[in-house]
């Protein structure tokens, strides 16, 4: 049996640090972790050396464009970015072309990620018919088909009887709503926040309370059909403190932050420079304040990067027209360590147990470090430092608004279904 042997790191999981060495067998799981294994002949041994070995990352919000953008981005070159950036599961948005609310469409994203075997692609299915807000998708099969996550990602289920009726079938049928919060007749032509920046810039604001009422509504709805419901990349104080208040209650309501939303005001704008343009927008320096601290106490449960790719060009038109999005995959590690303050426990675990418990996939992603468990890893490097290069970056598009900036932390091995994905910081397919 030919094993994968990491070695010299520390196992950092649910059940905290530990000094060890990790066997992975050839059937996919964890072999063996103990303080030293020695390798026999024809193991393949990856150093950890002052690295962390912790569960796989999960990303709630990707979008790999595929079918129908893949000039953006397809299904294999943003798996390769995920599994550059230590995530073994990615959750794909439903808002391709055509749009992911048949089952048909579903099987096809999960083969090309099957294809691919970089991470596990996981579809999200649409709450309405071609996420037009109008006509409910049919839950019943796609959930029978194996979707646990449906969303109208990019935009909110506007109307409020529709949304409480997708989340009476939601109870029975398992599976959990993720919404987009934005009351779109509030959000028209926006193309930043609605704040002293967009006033001096002339251009039309995003109001956070477009936001808020949304989060506000989804919440009372839970509330009222006793359904869960996920709040897709939360950006505002008055969002934070509507998830922490809810929570109270014992609602069953989580929220995600991207990364964007905890490092970047919407000061950046000031040049017009579409890279910063993002639905939701980014905000203002007490908002962020805020995310940072929902994600230290726990309000908001998931960091997800909302990774968006867009062709150059698209991103080369003016501020009103450019599209909104920006990349995240390979920088979400990084940018967390580097702009958190969090026990990296805690920072782990917002990308790896905690999403996966979400997304429905804690069976074989985020699970404990532990001999017959998947071998569904991520070897972190902690102290690491390095400089974001888009030329460099694994995505079809370059779409970051973090180039030429130094982070700290990276990620040195992936290891998915068993298998080195990612060693030394370079994709092995």
């Amino acid at each position: 049996m030919t094993r994968t042997i990491i070695t010299a790191g520390t196992v950092l999981d649910q059940g905290g640090r530990r000094r060890a060495d990790v066997a992975i067998g050839d059937d996919g799981r964890i072999a063996a972790v103990d303080e030293a294994i020695a390798p026999a002949a024809g193991d393949v041994v990856l150093d950890a050396a002052g690295c962390v070995i912790c569960p796989g990352f999960v990303d709630l919000h990707v979008h790999l464009r595929e079918p129908g953008k893949e000039e953006a981005e397809t299904i294999e070159t943003g798996s390769r970015a995920a599994a550059l950036g230590g995530f073994t599961a990615v959750v794909a948005m439903p808002n391709t072309d055509p749009a992911q609310d048949s089952v048909a469409v579903i099987e096809f994203v999960r083969a090309q990620g099957r294809r691919a075997g970089l991470c596990e692609v996981v579809p999200s299915g649409c709450i309405t018919v071609g996420r037009q807000g109008r006509t409910l998708a049919p839950l019943a099969e796609l959930a029978a088909a194996g979707v646990r996550l449906f969303t109208d990602d990019g935009a909110g289920v506007q109307d409020p009887q529709l949304m409480r009726r997708a989340l009476e079938y939601a109870g029975p049928l398992r599976i959990t709503l993720a919404q987009h919060c934005e009351v779109a007749a509030m959000t028209a032509g926006a193309v930043m926040h609605e704040g002293a920046c967009c006033s001096r810039l002339g251009v039309p604001g995003w109001p956070s309370l477009a936001e808020e009422l949304m989060v506000h509504r989804d919440i009372e709805l839970s509330r009222l059909t006793g359904s869960p419901v996920h709040l897709l990349h939360l950006s505002t104080a008055g969002s934070v403190a509507l998830v922490r208040a809810a929570k109270a209650d014992g609602l069953r309501v989580t929220a995600e932050a991207t990364p964007h939303h905890f490092t970047l005001t919407d000061e950046r704008l000031a040049g017009y420079d579409a890279v910063f343009k993002v639905n939701p927008p980014l905000r203002t320096a007490a908002d962020i304040e805020a995310v940072r601290a929902g994600l230290a106490d726990g309000t908001i449960d998931a960091i997800a990067t909302d990774h968006a790719p867009h062709a150059p060009e698209t991103k080369e038109a003016p501020l009103d027209q450019a599209p909104p999005g920006m990349l995240g995959l390979e920088t979400a590690l990084a940018l967390s360590l580097t702009y958190l303050d969090m026990p990296l426990e805690d920072i782990i675990a917002a990308l790896s147990w905690k999403p996966a418990a979400i997304a429905g996939l804690a069976d074989r992603h985020g699970r404990p470090v532990t001999p017959g468990e998947p071998a569904n890893l991520a070897v972190v490097d902690p102290a690491a430092t390095w400089t974001v290069v888009p030329a460099k970056l694994a995505s079809k598009s370059r779409n970051t608004p973090y180039a030429g900036m130094e982070l700290r932390g990276s990620v040195r091995h992936t290891i998915f279904d068993g298998h080195p994905v990612v060693v030394d910081g370079v994709a092995t397919r």
